[in-house]
């Protein structure tokens, strides 16, 4: 066989460029039509009215499927619209699919919901570089479909090029399009029958919906007809191409344009002959074949047939390349003498994997359209399979052993979609060139045909035996739950391919760190879902050396930990540390990451291959960065190298800012580039995979709803992408997989780009060579799990080896998602709890964690979206009122904030010159969008309507169904409807709703739109359907458990692993569990963690809907996903829904303040006094009788938000508006505070008002502290048997009085003081009522510290709380931690200390200091043989900076002088470790004054002190390494307080600002100095406890803390 293989060259490039300077040339001109400004965005307001009439019409198939719709462009003739429908899966490209003359005869159903987005451009345009063909977004001169079919039609379209809408398109060529059609059961009904004839017809208002597609004579002649000749050209054509090297005679079967693009790219002209052209002679004029595409059966063609088997035979000079593409490789292999099939629906979409025979291993992602497919089993000599589809196995393609004929039944010109196979251009070019040089020369030519080399020389090394997987450590703002979820599919991979795996990871709360300490060493290795070993340490080079050292890893994944695994792995690669220990980087190598990370190497590596970057210059110190802004120019983006989530990075306006931002950025990084801004661009994101062969596909595509200038986790995020047109989409796409291949990544990464609105002109920002926030969006939006697939490439799998378990295998995952749903992620900020926080978002990230919504539509997901965030939102409606004046909603709009969203809907709701135009103008957000939302708006004040449909739904009148319909497609809720009618509530709504048959639908998330079926439960509700993907018969019971939904401040991936936990103690029992979640980041939402999952909204609404839809007969689990779901409890009681466990009333009961105290007093439980607010003056009365302070607490609440401590009237007055507001509908009870306390916590499991197991722990902080920014010890510490037994003793009647069944937590205070009390100066606790035990809060759910009591005790609670709430058999009661504890009852011998993770660096301007209101964003744990040993780990694993003891480090001390009794012994231990003590002058005094050297510096608004001796300018200048800020209401310096606190966030300098913590911090530092506890030294981690005698040791055999 003469083929051979060429050393891979810089494919496509050439043709790139010139279709590239074509794009150019388009955007020129459209710059000198519009007086040669940017080309002006195109809207449906600017252009001619779309005609449509939006009649009545349905589709009818022949196997009597009918489909009831709207019209729009053409109405459907009077006789109706007949042809084959078909469909396909493309996400973009309508306009090329429509003019692709392929789809002759065929009503093309688009199975992604929206089409129209982006409108029309000119289709009169001709191309500017080649005049005989339109311009590049049409395949043809005019629409070939018979009709276009689709869910939802955009009337509203937005895009630069568009000058009408596809309804005013279609209407002028009067072809007729249908929307409102349920696409999806169209989808499968054309998967499971095939292809089928079907009529368009139009409908009167009144008229039934017809039983008949037509007569068997229509259905005959419409499938005789020659669709061929009806496409095909009359004469020849001749395309010249430019700087013309070669010609090619091309047989017109119905030849799309892209197909002349390319090879007049290539120096080819094309003469095109009309379909039945004898074109023998004029091929011996010219150098090569080409049969194109076409529609219908290639039997029909027979005249081409036997024209080419002429051609084929010819020897010698006679002899010419040839190649086919499409129908052209049916042809062809007809005329070689193999056969031809029909197939059942054709593969038509732009996803569709191809395995290329020549080169085995590689993949292809590709797009086809066509129906009929070649027989591979009967080729004839000297013929082969070239290509094979990797889904159903069809052939894609041949090749003549020895001469130079090939075809592709894909479309390697791909316009609409990827062009990843246009190398076969340059295959037939280089062909048709040698043998017209042989022919000059009288040569022979040695090769038929070259091929270019498209995939690696790689021989994969040996599976790795033991793997090190670094976590990310405790969830911070840029780097949450996403890296739980990633690391879990990750372990899952690697232990599938029978690897062991070490996982480092300190997080105690996530899913991934579970052991079970009951499992073997066998049974672990068997375990498919958990590491085989779990170190809970910090993930820094020194302790991972350690562990590397002790379990000897051949190989380390540093890809699913985020930055800080990432930046870990560089570190221990640069030292020599993996070289030393013989370890290997999986996936990406080292010298790709730092290529991504380092700003200045990746402007580089992009400039190699001609992909743009902004304009920037890499700078390393602040005069470097200024220096930069000048050559830049104002406004510029600053971007710090080596940061997660945008950390450093920022726009400047002017070099103040820069000066600011620089400082502050280059203390946490090495590196900033300073760049060209961007603002108002576009900012759009590739999930990105590529194995070790050069397979490389998108995953997912998204666009941000923000323009750039808002970082992409802050932005409101859609996927995919709504206002690209193909030529965007796929430009980007081509460009990423450049730029992925380029660099080498291997796995997963994500590209983002900023997008010119008004041009193709784009810029790279950044590549992120590791999974993301954005890889975990991606791949629940697919279904394709990006993580799990990144672990298996990394270790040497590629793309077609791996199986699509979505569709059961049936596919690879080497192809490109295509979606049917519109997707909504919506950040979830949580600024409002930071006093001083900065709500202007910009390019560093803030939020705490996001949502994902499903629908139809982007309203239905949008509005989704928007109540997921926070039960409180209704939906896109004014939340604030429309009160603002115009200049101050100006301001609101066009700063973007957390709040803009609101401001968009005040202002699309208010009127009064308010419209969507004047909100483009000041948010510069696409038109798309905008007029999506006003859709929403224009509804929600159509009060005539609302007038129109409250009677009607109050009498269920059946005239209320399509108007029903029509609102909830929009994505409003029963609440929003009775809200908006006004005198209903949600219930009568729901009735009404149920009544008519207005019901959502439930549809699977199946990762290629239907077009194979799923095997998998995983779920969304939408009213754009006409019936279930699963029948209603098929539910099947079982228990409901209701997730968390968005991390926020207080709830986080603790309340993931509890809902993890209890769906596998369900289905570890054989019980079905169903999971409604929203979250994206989670395990949870792991479809195959349940099984049947739906991304819902935790709604009353919703969850009601998914009881009754799935038959639920156990019950719902309400108490594992914190407050959310607790607080549905009632209604859905209220509703009929079984809720498990503790009855409802008694969940009301505990989280009602006012009834828990009043219970609590009933039951003989002490309690801080207390009373009801009823109104202020009686709130006032009582802080008075029981003196200040006081504790304002609101119920039903999550992390105490708007609870407060109030020092004065003043403060209590101001506050308990705020209170009421958050508590709307619940008591706002205040009550005595209790200082000098100690806080005690007890999680438990008790059923019946029993309590079957319990743990204590202490708090590190005194009371006033929220518990979740508390360090816990456990076991307690500090507090005495007596203390104990007494809190133990309430415990046991407050689990009676409440009849708690299921997870609790109770919280307690112990000793402390109150106002009036004696000794009311002393603030140290040692007086006579430190034993005094009074309780403060139960929750009747699992808490935050579940998880770490779990592991810390090793038993799973939320197990355990689950065989109590489904009725299961529980574990043996020996084996519970008891409530009074038995001899031995673990933890013994050790001590676990669970520390909060903050992210103050990355909330500007807020105020880094504790209270009763919770600021953590994570948390961590670490075990120790002491309380000191595991708090020092605990909080290194924080990413603390502890100062080095003796090195001479200096330590700033700021003290209030109420504390400073507790801070004098701290600090002594300090300088008598050898740190250099300094301190505000007041502190300083003090301090020498007992003995402590101490030098003064000045507070920062000193005027007396020079500037840089001030305390701030010591932190900026990074000579302090640890600053400890101890202050206290009666603090007179505030605002240097906050300054001091606010300066070492910024700078990243470690911070104390808790007396308690002060002291445990220099009493560990003290004993590590002393050498008791070793084992916090990485070096002497593990030796340390080798020489321990094993009398003495705290763990077991297989148990490594």
């Amino acid at each position: 066989m003469f083929i051979a293989r060429a050393a891979r060259p810089a494919l496509q490039r050439p043709a790139r460029r010139w279709l590239r300077a074509a794009a150019a040339a388009r955007s020129r001109k459209g710059l000198l039509q519009r007086g040669g400004r940017k080309a002006a965005l195109a809207t449906s307001a600017d252009v001619p009215p779309d005609p449509s009439t939006y009649a009545r019409v349905a589709l009818i198939l022949e196997d009597g499927s009918v489909f009831e719709g709207k019209s729009f462009g053409a109405e459907p003739p009077a006789g109706g619209t007949f042809a084959e429908v078909v469909f396909q899966t493309g996400m973009v490209g309508y306009a090329e699919a429509l003019t692709d003359p392929s789809y002759r005869g065929q009503s093309l159903a688009m199975t992604y919901p929206m089409v129209g987005n982006y409108g029309v451009p000119n289709n009169n345009d001709k191309d500017p570089l080649q005049p005989l063909l339109p311009r590049r977004s049409f395949e043809s001169d005019s629409i070939h479909a018979a009709a276009v079919i689709c869910q939802d039609y955009s009337n509203h379209f937005s895009h630069w090029e568009a000058t009408q809408s596809l309804g005013r398109w279609l209407h002028d060529q009067n072809v007729p399009g249908v929307c409102g059609i349920d696409t999806r059961r169209l989808t499968k009904v054309l998967r499971e029958r095939g292809s089928m004839l079907g009529r368009l017809v139009k409908l009167g208002p009144d008229d039934a919906l017809p039983t008949s597609h037509g007569t068997d004579a229509e259905a005959t002649a419409l499938r005789a007809r020659h669709l061929v000749d009806e496409v095909s050209i009359t004469e020849p054509i001749t395309y010249k191409a430019p700087n013309e090297r070669l010609s090619v005679v091309a047989v017109d079967c119905g030849m799309k344009a892209n197909m002349v693009r390319e090879f007049n790219a290539r120096g080819v002209t094309v003469t095109a002959v009309p379909w039945d052209y004898d074109f023998l002679d004029l091929l011996d004029k010219s150098d090569g074949l080409f049969v194109s595409n076409g529609p219908g059966d290639p039997t029909q063609c027979q005249v081409t047939i036997d024209n080419l088997r002429t051609a084929l035979n010819r020897e010698g000079d006679a002899l010419r390349p040839m190649f086919g593409i499409c129908l052209g490789n049916q042809l062809t292999s007809l005329a070689c003498g193999a056969s031809t099939v029909k197939m059942p629906f054709g593969n038509r979409g732009q996803n569709q994997p191809v395995l290329d025979a020549l080169q085995p291993g590689a993949c292809m992602v590709t797009s086809q359209n066509h129906g009929y497919a070649v027989d591979p089993t009967n080729l004839p000599d000297g013929w082969q399979a070239l290509y094979t589809n990797a889904n159903d196995l069809t052939n894609e393609g041949l090749v003549h052993t020895s001469k130079p004929f090939f075809t592709a039944q894909f479309h390697p010109e791909a316009h609409g979609g990827p062009t990843d196979a246009a190398y076969l251009f340059d295959v037939f070019a280089d062909a048709c060139s040698r043998y017209k040089a042989a022919r000059a020369t009288g040569s022979t030519v040695d090769q038929a045909l070259i091929w270019p080399k498209t995939i690696n020389d790689y021989t994969p090394p040996a599976y790795p035996k033991k793997v090190l997987l670094l976590g990310s450590g405790g969830l911070s703002i840029g780097q949450a739950g996403e890296f739980d979820y990633s690391g879990a599919q990750a372990i899952k991979a690697l232990k599938e391919e029978g690897v062991e795996v070490v996982l480092m990871n300190p997080n105690i709360a996530s899913v991934q760190t579970n052991v079970d300490p009951s499992q073997s060493q066998e049974e672990r290795l068997a375990d498919k879902g958990a590491a085989d070993r779990v170190f809970f340490l910090p993930v820094t080079p020194d302790y991972v050396e350690a562990v590397l050292e002790k379990e000897k890893p051949d190989a380390i994944l540093i890809s699913m930990g985020g930055q800080t695994a990432l930046n870990c792995g560089i570190e221990l690669d640069e030292s020599g540390v993996l070289a030393k220990h013989n370890c290997r980087v999986l996936g990406t190598s080292i010298e790709t990451v730092i290529a991504t990370e380092d700003r200045e190497i990746f402007k580089n590596k992009c400039l190699e291959i001609g992909e743009p970057c902004a304009n920037s210059i890499a700078t390393n110190t602040v005069e470097e960065a200024l220096a930069a802004g000048e050559k830049v120019g104002y406004p510029l983006m600053a971007r710090a190298a080596f940061a997660l989530g945008g950390l450093g990075s920022g726009i400047c306006q002017d070099a103040d800012e820069l000066r600011t931002l620089a400082t502050k950025a280059l203390a946490v990084s090495p590196q900033l580039l300073i760049e060209k801004s961007m603002l108002g661009w576009k900012e759009v994101e590739y999930e990105v995979v590529r194995d070790q062969l050069d397979n490389c596909i998108t995953v997912c595509n998204m666009e941000n709803f923000d323009p750039l200038g808002v970082h992409t986790g802050d932005s409101i995020v859609i996927a995919p992408s709504q206002t690209l047109s193909n030529e965007e989409y796929h430009m980007l796409r081509s460009a990423a997989l450049r730029v992925v291949r380029h660099l080498g990544i291997v796995g997963e990464c994500n590209i983002q780009y900023a997008l010119h609105p008004e041009s193709l002109e784009y810029c790279i920002i950044e590549v992120n060579p590791r999974l993301s926030r954005s890889s975990a969006l991606a791949s629940k939006a697919t279904g394709y799990p990006l993580a799990f697939v990144a672990a298996k490439l990394s270790m040497g799998v590629t793309l077609p080896e791996l199986r699509n378990t979505v569709t059961g295998g049936a596919t690879i995952m080497g192809f490109e998602p295509a979606l049917d749903y519109c997707v909504t992620k919506v950040p979830r900020w949580d600024l409002g709890k930071f006093q001083g926080a900065n709500r202007v978002l910009g390019s560093a990230m803030a939020s705490v964690g996001e949502v994902m919504a499903i629908g139809r539509t982007f309203e239905e997901s949008f509005q989704k979206a928007l109540r997921m965030v926070d039960p409180s939102n209704p939906g896109f409606e004014p939340i604030d009122g429309m009160e603002l004046p115009d200049d101050s909603l100006e301001k609101k709009l066009v700063i973007p904030t957390d709040r803009r969203v609101w401001g968009i809907a005040e202002a699309l709701y208010k009127g009064q010159g308010w419209d969507k135009h004047r909100v483009r103008d000041l948010t510069k957000i696409d038109d798309w969008f905008l007029s999506r939302l006003d859709k929403i708006a224009a509804t929600g004040k159509d009060k005539d309507k609302w007038a129109a449909l409250k009677p009607l739904i109050q009498s269920h009148d059946a005239k209320a169904t399509s108007l029903l319909r029509e609102i909830k497609q929009l994505g409003f809720t029963d609440e929003q409807i009775a809200n908006f009618c006004g005198g209903l509530s949600d219930d009568d709504v729901r009735a009404c709703r149920k009544a008519l048959g207005v019901i959502p639908r439930v549809k699977q998330i199946d990762t290629l739109a239907a077009e194979y079926a799923a095997e998998t439960n995983y779920l969304y509700t939408t009213y754009h359907g006409d019936d279930d993907d699963q029948l209603a018969g098929d539910a099947k019971g079982g228990t409901l458990v209701l997730g968390s939904g968005p991390y926020r401040i207080g709830s986080s991936v603790e309340f993931d692993w509890c809902g993890v936990s209890a769906m596998r103690a369900l289905r570890g029992s054989g019980a079905r569990g169903v999971m409604v979640n929203c979250n994206p980041e989670t395990v949870s939402t792991d479809y195959d963690e349940c099984d049947a999952l739906y991304f819902e909204e935790l709604s009353k609404e919703r969850v009601l809907d998914v009881y009754e839809r799935e038959g639920i007969d156990t019950g719902c689990v309400i108490s594992m996903g914190g407050q959310i779901p607790q607080n549905l409890a009632g209604p859905i009681h209220a509703a009929g829904a079984r809720v498990l466990g503790t009855h409802p009333d008694m969940i009301d009961a505990a989280e009602d303040r006012s009834k828990f105290s009043a219970l609590m007093d009933a039951a003989g439980v002490d309690q801080p006094r207390w009373a009801e607010l009823s109104s202020h003056q009686q709130a006032v009365d009582f802080a008075s009788e029981v003196g200040y302070p006081v504790l304002v607490r609101p119920s039903f609440v999550l992390s105490g938000a708007a609870m407060k401590v109030c020092r004065d009237e003043e403060g209590l007055r101001a506050h308990l508006d705020i209170a009421k507001e958050v508590s709307q509908d619940y008591p706002v009870v205040v009550s005595q505070f209790v200082r000098g306390a100690r806080e005690l916590e007890m999680d438990g499991v008790a059923k019946d008002g029993e309590v079957v197991c319990c743990q204590a722990h202490e708090h590190v902080e005194d009371a006033g502290v929220h518990s979740g920014d508390a360090s816990l010890l456990l076991p307690p510490q500090t507090l005495s048997d007596y203390v104990l037994r007494r809190a133990r003793e309430a415990v046991r009647e407050i689990v009676k009085q409440l009849q708690i069944s299921g997870p609790f937590n109770i919280q307690f205070l112990v000793g402390g003081r109150t106002s009036g009390s004696k000794d009311e100066d002393e603030l140290d606790g040692s007086f006579a009522s430190m034993n005094d035990v009074r309780v403060i809060e139960c929750n009747l759910r699992a808490s935050r510290s579940v998880p770490f009591v779990s592991k810390a005790t090793g038993v799973d609670f939320a197990d355990v709380a689950t065989r109590v709430l489904a009725g299961l058999p529980l574990p043996d009661e020996e084996k519970l931690p008891q409530l009074f504890p038995r001899e031995g009852q673990a933890p013994q011998n050790f001590v676990a200390v669970k520390a909060p993770m903050f992210s103050f660096a990355r909330l500007r301007g807020a105020d880094p200091a504790l209270g009763v209101e919770m600021s953590s964003t994570g948390e961590v744990a670490c075990f120790g043989r002491d309380k000191e040993e595991a708090f020092l780990k605990a909080l290194l694993s924080t990413t603390m900076k502890v100062p080095t003891a003796g090195s001479g480090d200096t330590v700033l001390v700021s003290f209030a002088a109420p504390l400073a009794h507790r801070a004098l012994g701290p600090a002594f231990q300090l300088h008598d470790l050898g740190y250099d003590l300094v301190g505000t002058e007041a502190t300083a005094s003090y301090l020498r004054g007992r003995g402590v050297p101490c030098k003064t510096v000045a507070f920062p608004t000193d005027d007396s002190m020079v500037e840089d001796a001030t305390a701030t300018a010591l932190l900026r200048d990074k000579k302090i390494k640890l600053a400890v800020n101890l202050h206290a209401p009666e603090s007179k310096r505030l605002e240097d307080n906050y300054m001091i606190r606010r300066t070492a966030a910024d700078f990243g300098i470690a911070l104390v600002t808790n007396p308690q913590v002060f002291e445990l911090l220099a009493a560990a530092l003290t004993r590590h100095k002393k050498g008791d506890i070793l084992a916090a030294n990485p070096s002497d981690l593990f030796s340390y406890y080798e020489r321990e005698p094993s009398t003495d040791a705290w763990t077991g055999a297989n148990e490594f803390h």
